[in-house]
């Protein structure tokens, strides 16, 4: 998964900053309208725009980014399905990209996800060639 540069918006001029501060005063309710649609945002979706609109109301500048999970080792390791020394290893050769916070390893969830695909893609690969090898069909019946 990409993640896409973070975005930076200065601060709103003060008259707009104010109008926008009444705005939200009291207002939970945010609606957004898209190409002349009517959107009801689900509450996590919703908070985070009601911060960000109560921060340029506050008159600060914003930046908005995107955060990619980072999983422990230990928790890599058992979503893998393999041993947490095993994914220690495969770190190490740089088989699996792993980030340093302090002294503790940090791997992205997508990178788990994408080794996992992998694996499946080479396990399919290896079980395609097995089944033709034998010079039957791929259910290793011999038909002739």
């Amino acid at each position: 998964m990409a993640l896409i540069a973070p975005r930076v918006a200065p601060a709103l001029p003060a008259d707009d900053a104010l109008k926008l501060q009444r705005a939200l005063d009291g207002g939970t309710d945010i609606t957004v309208f898209v190409d002349g649609t009517v959107h009801r945002l689900p509450p996590q979706a919703r908070d985070a725009v009601v911060d960000l609109l109560a921060r340029f109301s506050r008159g600060e500048a914003v930046t908005v980014s995107s955060v990619e999970e980072m999983l422990t080792t230990s928790q890599a390791a058992e979503l893998a399905g393999i041993s947490h020394t095993y994914l220690r290893n495969m770190t190490d050769r740089g088989e699996i990209p792993v980030e340093y916070r302090g002294t503790h390893r940090r791997i992205r969830l997508a990178a788990i996800m994408s080794w996992l695909e992998g694996q499946k893609k080479k396990q399919a690969a290896a079980d395609g060639a097995a089944g033709t090898s034998d010079g039957g069909t791929p259910d290793g019946e011999n038909r002739k």
